[in-house]
């Protein structure tokens, strides 16, 4: 092995996000996640409500109102998310806090949408800011999809009470909590035309410029109906979009935001993105979405942040796997999850590392985010393909590494990760130098406010001890 030296994370040209969870499937862990994919992801999205003066609160509102005939998936009292159960009277023992933390110890930031009560006062939206300030550089979807009709807020509230709450709540975020960047996600330009207007303009115009990013929620196709009817041909509950539409659409509804904030242009993502297995079935689902993949790193626009996969699981067909309709804990995957993998494995998606200097112990590793981190690395002159490769902490570190082009998760009380899965699918030559990378994300997935003035976007971590490789080219015994 080489001497020790330092490497940083930097943004890839195309930022990748994945859903995980929603009124449509369960959160799945971190470590499954990691294991099918790969990889991480820059951001993964977890989706919440919050009305706390609603009689039926907390209770998920489906299982509140289990004996309501309806006939939508929007038609309950309050959103069927999974509820926000910090805020007032709250603790952060719960959701969604134990799965932002799960999400941060792997190397992810966090994206939270909030569906939320725009009537609350003030003192509710700054406890739920408080309650954010220790997960570092994550993003806040406030009301999302706003210039819609089916949601809770826009069924409530007018669409200028709803953009007065985003402006108002986004402003006490950005006291309490500067760590968290806001998302504005309403609606596009109501036509191709030049100039043509968002919809709903006027009455969100202040957020735009308060928000940090703009999103749009949109799909190739998407059985909007699911799961109160079966899509069939020549129904009324799906719709689809042309590829080339679907692209000028994005970079109008940019260029006309860019306008209507004082020509400053925030850069755009896709928080809910896919083409549903619903309308062009399983086998033809990941075809659209390679073709779209294909146009984004051709057109390589600046004002594009990335977007979102909608969603890992799924009780549909909008999901990497769908869930096993005998055991939700169960996952059966879909042809787009391969198809996805090679977009996972295309480097402008990818996250960059840079080498830099050489380190000596101990070494001091920061962790900004999924974006911005300064790690360790050390080369490993390899003499052909391996038949064991592991690897041993003394310390109880919180470790993300990659080798080979394949990320592994090292937990504080783990002590030895079987790094073999690198080689499974590649033959290593002889002589051929691998660089094995390995970051350290907050271990226990929050910032630590002790760790000096930036804690609130940096998180550092000392490794005292180079950890122990077991490399063997050679089985135990030959049967």
């Amino acid at each position: 092995m080489e001497s020790l030296k330092r490497i940083t994370l930097n943004p890839a040209k195309c930022g990748l996000d994945l859903g995980d969870g929603s009124e449509r499937a369960e959160y799945v862990n971190q470590d499954y996640i990691l294991n099918v994919l790969g990889r991480p992801h820059r951001n993964i999205g977890i989706m919440y409500t919050y009305y706390p003066k609603d009689k039926e609160w907390p209770q998920r509102i489906s299982e509140a109102c289990k004996d309501m005939e309806i006939h939508f998936q929007w038609d309950y009292p309050y959103d069927d998310y999974f509820p926000y159960l910090g805020g007032i009277g709250g603790s952060m023992d719960g959701e969604p806090f134990t799965f932002m933390r799960d999400i941060r110890k792997h190397g992810q930031d966090v994206a939270l949408t909030l569906t939320i009560d725009c009537s609350l006062e003030d003192e509710y939206l700054r406890q739920i800011a408080k309650e954010l300030r220790t997960f570092g550089r994550m993003r806040l979807r406030i009301n999302h999809e706003c210039t819609g009709d089916w949601f809770t807020h826009n069924q409530r509230f007018s669409y200028q009470d709803i953009g007065d709450f985003f402006v108002r709540f986004a402003k006490i975020v950005k006291e309490e909590a500067p760590n968290v960047s806001i998302v504005y996600c309403g609606g596009s330009v109501t036509s191709l035309d030049d100039d043509a207007p968002i919809q709903y303009e006027k009455e969100f115009t202040e957020a735009y410029k308060v928000a940090d990013y703009w999103s749009n929620d949109c799909y190739l196709a998407l059985h909007y109906g699911w799961p109160f009817d079966v899509c069939e041909k020549g129904g009324d509950s799906y719709a689809v979009t042309p590829l080339d539409t679907f692209v000028e659409r994005l970079e109008k509804t940019s260029k006309r935001l860019t306008k209507v904030a004082d020509n400053v242009c925030k850069p755009l993502v896709i928080s809910e993105f896919n083409t549903d297995g619903d309308v062009t079935g399983p086998r033809r689902q990941g075809e659209s979405i390679k073709r779209f993949v294909e146009r984004i790193k051709s057109d390589d626009a600046d004002w594009f942040d990335g977007f979102s996969m909608y969603q890992f699981r799924d009780r549909g067909r909008l999901g990497l796997e769908i869930e096993d309709p005998n055991n939700k804990s169960v996952g059966i995957a879909q042809p787009l999850l391969k198809q996805y993998q090679e977009i996972l494995k295309d480097p402008y998606f990818q996250p960059v590392i840079e080498e830099k200097d050489k380190l000596e112990l101990p070494a001091k590793m920061r962790w900004g985010g999924s974006e911005d981190a300064d790690g360790v690395a050390i080369d490993i002159k390899m003499e052909g393909n391996p038949e064991f490769f592991e690897i041993t902490f003394e310390e109880e570190l919180n470790i993300m590494m990659e080798i080979n082009g394949k990320w592994f998760y090292k937990a504080p009380e783990t002590k030895t990760v079987d790094l073999m899965p690198a080689f499974f699918d590649s033959e290593v030559k002889d002589g051929q130098v691998l660089t094995l990378k390995m970051f350290a994300p907050p271990a226990t997935g929050e910032n630590d406010e002790s760790q000096g003035d930036d804690w609130a976007v940096n998180y550092y971590t000392e490794m005292k001890k180079m950890p122990e490789l077991r490399i063997r080219y050679e089985a135990v015994e030959d049967l």
